[in-house]
């Protein structure tokens, strides 16, 4: 375990969802942390996605390969 340094009104938070809740400290601050983690992932996520609709030609050639993969999946194989 590791001590972090947090503000008063961050602990004082962490107290109320932790009696909400009745989970441990260390339990809610590893899922703010994944949930803030992710909320980063997908924003930088929908940045690249902007790019490549922007990017006429990578979005053509991006679609056509996903045509292709959508197809193996009707081929009846599992």
């Amino acid at each position: 375990m590791t001590t972090v340094r947090i503000r008063e009104e961050t602990h004082e938070t962490l107290r109320d969802l932790k009696q909400q809740t009745g989970e441990s400290t260390p339990d809610i601050l590893a899922r703010a942390v994944d949930q803030f983690y992710r909320s980063i992932l997908i924003a930088e996520t929908n940045i690249g996605y902007a790019e490549l609709c922007k990017d006429s030609a990578a979005w053509e050639d991006d679609r056509a390969e996903l045509a292709a993969w959508d197809k193996t999946l009707a081929d009846g194989i599992e």
